[in-house]
């Protein structure tokens, strides 16, 4: 690790680590990113991907479906497309559709940070807390750093809570 190598003394390391972890975290969109591999998308230049994309950015979700079926057909291995197209179909009301997408994005990249946060969303939706709270938990290990993604969906777990009755464990 680079923290031997120019990083001494306790505070040094600790700034070395930051900086490490700051250009490791990649960027992340509201569907698609978060995933725990870094490097360019593939679907960054395929029409069918940013045309989906940008429908469902304007919550055209049944618009974005069927152009991102035929990028992820093309692109198998992209946990992005995956999620984007399990995304779309969750906001589509299609849990079933949309679990086994966003088990794909998992299967390919399972620490994509994006995933965890919108399957967690969708057990919510099923009605399952406790597969949303694994997934709360996974993105608690995966973000040394506060994220986005566990912020989210640890505020939808909340919710979910507040408007069923759970009652909630106290914090130490």
């Amino acid at each position: 690790m680079a923290t031997s190598r120019g990083c001494k003394g306790w505070a040094a390391r600790v700034t070395c680590l930051a900086v490490l972890c700051a250009m490791a975290v990649p960027a992340s969109a509201a569907g698609g990113g978060g995933g725990g591999r870094s490097g360019t998308a593939p679907g960054e230049s395929d029409k069918d991907y940013q045309a989906a994309v940008g429908a469902i950015k304007a919550e055209r979700y049944a618009e974005a479906i069927p152009l991102l079926t035929a990028y992820v057909a093309r692109a198998p291995a992209d946990a992005n497309g995956e999620n984007w197209l399990a995304f779309a179909y969750r906001k589509s009301g299609q849990l079933d559709a949309a679990f086994d997408h966003y088990g794909k994005a998992l299967a390919i990249d399972p620490d994509h940070r994006g995933a965890h946060e919108y399957i967690g969303e969708a057990y919510l939706m099923a009605g399952n807390l406790p597969k949303a709270e694994e997934h709360l938990r996974i993105l608690d290990r995966l973000c040394f750093f506060p994220c986005e993604e566990h912020s989210d969906l640890k505020k939808a777990v909340a919710a979910y809570k507040a408007s069923t009755g759970v009652a909630t464990a106290p914090t130490k």
